[in-house]
C-alpha cells in the first residue's frame, strides 16, 4: 500500500521520473523543478498513476513560480489528490486572477463549502494535505517546517476506500493570455541536493565555469636554505661506535679452594725443589 508520504521528488536530475508516468501537456523538468506550461485553452500537468493512498498519509510541496494573470479570466495552479471517480478529489487551487488560495474537496469538480484565503506568496509558498483517520487537513507554510492549518474536514468516504487508487495531479490551466508556466518543487522533501557533471577546457588563464572541488598537488626543491611551508614529521637515523673494557675471570670446575692458603718465596737451604719449579 504506497502511502503518499513515500512519494518523494526534488526534480533535481532534470528527468521526469517514473512516478510521474501519466504527465501530459508538454511538461518538463527544468532547472531542478517540475515545470508546467500555461498555454491558452490547454491543460497540462505532472500526474502519477492511480497507485497511491491518501488515508493515513500526508504530502507537501512548494510552488516557487506562478504564472501571470495576463488577459485570462481563469488562470489556475492546482495541487490535487484525485479519486478513481472523475471530478472527485481533494486539494488546493491558486487563482491568479482573483489572487485567492482555495482549499477544496470536490465532487463533480466543485465544492460549495470550499475555504478561500487571499494568496500570500510568502506564507503560502508551501502547501500540505494530510489525513489522520478522522479528518483531512489543508496546511500552509513559509518554509516547509512550520505549518499553519487552514481548513479541517471530516474525511470523505472515498478516501478510506480508494486504497492504492489515488493519483497526484499538479496541473495548470489558462483560458487566455500570454503563454508562460508554473513550477512545483520539493515533493515531500526539504533537500535540494544534486549531482551535476560538467566539463571545462582549461588553459593557464582559464577559470572553471562551474563550482567544483579542486585538489592541488605541489612539489618543492629544497636547498640548504629552503624551508618547508607545511608541517611535517622528521625521522633521523644515527650510528655509534661503542668501545669498552672488561675483566674475564674463571674458576676451575669442581675445585674448592676456599680453605687453602699459598705462600710463595725464594727457596732456602733445606728445601727440595722439584718440577715444575726447577
Amino acid at each position: 500500500m504506497p502511502l503518499l508520504t513515500t512519494l518523494v521528488d526534488n526534480f533535481n536530475d532534470n528527468v521526469i521520473g517514473p512516478n510521474w508516468g501519466d504527465s501530459y501537456g508538454g511538461v518538463t523538468e527544468t532547472g531542478g523543478r517540475a515545470r508546467v506550461p500555461l498555454v491558452a485553452g490547454a491543460y497540462a500537468g505532472y500526474q502519477t498513476g492511480r497507485a497511491w493512498t491518501l488515508a493515513g498519509a500526508s504530502i507537501y510541496l512548494k510552488t516557487p513560480t506562478l504564472p501571470a494573470a495576463s488577459t485570462g479570466t481563469d488562470v489556475g495552479v492546482h495541487f490535487m489528490i484525485t479519486s478513481p471517480v472523475e471530478g472527485t478529489g481533494i486539494g488546493f487551487k491558486i487563482n491568479r486572477v482573483t489572487n485567492k488560495l482555495r482549499m477544496q474537496s470536490n465532487v463533480d469538480y466543485f465544492d460549495a463549502g470550499a475555504v478561500e484565503l487571499t494568496y500570500d506568496a510568502v506564507n503560502h509558498l508551501w502547501l500540505r494535505l494530510r489525513e489522520d483517520g478522522t479528518n483531512v487537513y489543508w496546511d500552509t507554510s513559509p518554509n516547509g517546517s512550520t505549518w499553519t492549518n487552514r481548513r479541517t474536514l471530516a474525511t470523505p468516504a472515498w478516501v478510506t476506500t480508494a486504497i492504492d487508487q489515488c493519483a497526484v495531479d499538479l496541473f495548470c490551466y489558462r483560458d487566455a493570455g500570454v503563454t508562460d508556466y508554473a513550477e512545483y518543487d520539493n515533493v515531500n522533501t526539504l533537500a535540494d541536493g544534486a549531482v551535476y557533471n560538467g566539463a571545462a577546457a582549461l588553459t593557464a588563464d582559464s577559470s572553471l565555469t562551474s563550482t567544483g572541488a579542486v585538489a592541488v598537488i605541489s612539489a618543492a626543491a629544497l636547498t640548504a636554505d629552503s624551508a618547508l611551508d607545511a608541517t611535517g614529521h622528521l625521522a633521523a637515523h644515527a650510528s655509534a661506535d661503542l668501545t669498552g673494557e672488561s675483566d674475564l675471570g674463571a674458576e676451575p670446575a669442581g675445585s674448592d679452594t676456599g680453605d687453602i692458603d699459598f705462600a710463595v718465596s725464594r727457596p732456602t737451604t733445606g728445601w727440595v725443589v722439584s718440577a715444575p719449579w726447577r
